[in-house]
């Protein structure tokens, strides 16, 4: 009769461990899915795993951290809204040249606030982190980018390419105010 209590005892600690430990994992799933919106989605069809996109998620997250993200004064701001509005409006005349200029002037503005410039797709998961809703935006408009090194978008590509651009352009010149690691707008 005591073994059987023993038993019984040890099998309710266990279950209440793994119930525990579902309701961890529950969370951090949840948090995760909170953080990045449909770059949770994105990671988890890239990965064909919910456990590894998680995993990349998460390391995402703690690089992030690392990096020395500082936001913009009011200055830098404007200086960069101003060439914003100068490349836009020369998108009617010069559109390759103004999806050329976006890009660049997109990667100034990261450049400055401190995310490592390195490679894209080491930028887009860095963006991410604080830009989950706009990234999309960002690969969107790269890959229009690319399509036309040979001159192979057309206009309507090139302006969409603009309007990706200027998604994550405000979104980064909107977060440039705030500190690093407050999370998501």
């Amino acid at each position: 009769m005591l073994a059987a209590v023993i038993v019984l005892a040890v099998l309710l600690v266990i279950a209440i461990c793994l119930l525990v430990a579902m309701a961890f994992r529950e969370r951090r799933s949840a948090a995760l899915q909170h953080q990045f919106g449909p770059e949770y989605d994105r990671a988890v069809d890239e990965r064909g795993s919910r456990r590894q996109a998680e995993r990349d998620l998460a390391q995402r997250s703690e690089r992030h951290r690392q990096l020395q993200i500082r936001p913009l004064d009011a200055m830098q701001r404007e200086a960069f809204a101003a060439s914003w509005r100068s490349v836009q409006a020369r998108f009617v005349d010069e559109p390759r040249e103004s999806v050329a200029d976006a890009d660049s002037l997109v990667s100034d503005v990261m450049s400055e606030r401190g995310y490592p410039m390195a490679d894209f797709e080491k930028q887009s998961a860095d963006l991410s982190v604080e830009h989950a809703d706009v990234v999309e935006h960002y690969r969107l408009a790269h890959n229009i980018r690319a399509l036309d090194a040979d001159h192979g978008a057309t206009t309507e590509e090139l302006r969409a390419a603009m309007v990706h651009y200027r998604q994550l352009f405000d979104s980064l010149l909107a977060t440039a105010q705030t500190p690093a690691g407050t999370g998501r707008r």
